[in-house]
Order: structure tokens, then C-alpha cells, then sequence
């Protein structure tokens, strides 16, 4: 597996990405034309399936969604118990979700003192990950 850094953590799953978003876009357009189109006899069939189309997206939406609100709080708790393995102390409240997944990256002898820059500068999490300097990686980031 290829070394994870700055420029090449992110995860792009081109099925999901890129041919579920397509597919899904086509379907929901192919319904609504076929909604419009569609005679009085074949409207209630027409409207379902656009319902259907409608449903199928929220559930992508929501899918994805819950699943990161679910990785984010683990990667808090994990953050959150690694700082204090480190310094026998919490982090602090003040810290953002967002940074926290930022400081997630940094190595164990950076951390604490990321953490610190982090509170006082208010770095955003684009700014904490561009300022690691030994990468930890994440592979398991959904």
C-alpha cells in the first residue's frame, strides 16, 4: 500500500463516487420525464417511481452520513484516550470534531504540542494536517 501523506490521504471510490451519483442522477431524471410524459393511466406508476428514485437517494445521503457522524465520534474517543495515554490529561473541550480528525494523522511525538498549536491558533483541519510532519496514516477512514 502506497505511503499516506498530505496530498494523497483522501479516499475516491470511483463506483461510489462517481457511477452511483451518475446512476442516480440518470434515474431521477428518467423518472421525472417519465412523470411528465406519462398519460393519465400510467401517472400513479410514473409517480411512484420517482418516489422510489427520491427515497434511493436519501437513503445514499443518509447512509454515508450516519456513518461518518459514527467514525467521527470513534476517532474522538480514540484521539481523545491517545492524548491521554501521552499526557494524562483529556483533551480539551475546546477542540473541534474537525480538528480532532485533522490531529488524527500526526505522529505520537507531534501530538500534544499539535494539539496545543491547534487550541491557540485556532487551526482549521486543512491547516493541522498540512502542519504534520511525521504522518500516521488512516486506512480504515470510510
Amino acid at each position: 500500500m502506497k505511503e499516506q501523506n498530505f496530498k494523497n490521504h483522501s479516499r475516491f471510490v470511483t463506483g461510489y463516487h462517481v457511477v452511483s451519483t451518475l446512476l442516480l442522477c440518470a434515474l431521477l431524471i428518467g423518472s421525472i420525464v417519465n412523470l411528465v410524459t406519462s398519460n393519465h393511466d400510467n401517472r400513479y406508476s410514473a409517480s411512484l417511481l420517482v418516489l422510489s428514485t427520491i427515497v434511493l437517494v436519501l437513503i445514499g445521503f443518509y447512509t454515508r452520513t450516519f456513518a461518518l457522524i459514527a467514525q467521527d465520534r470513534v476517532i474522538k474517543a480514540e484521539e481523545n484516550l491517545r492524548y491521554y495515554l501521552l499526557t494524562g490529561k483529556t483533551l480539551d473541550a475546546k477542540l473541534k470534531v474537525r480538528q480532532i480528525i485533522g490531529l488524527r494523522f500526526a505522529s505520537d511525538e507531534e501530538f500534544p504540542a499539535l494539539v496545543e498549536k491547534a487550541l491557540k491558533e485556532k487551526l482549521s483541519e486543512k491547516d493541522i494536517k498540512k502542519s504534520i510532519i511525521n504522518w500516521r496514516p488512516d486506512y480504515y477512514r470510510v
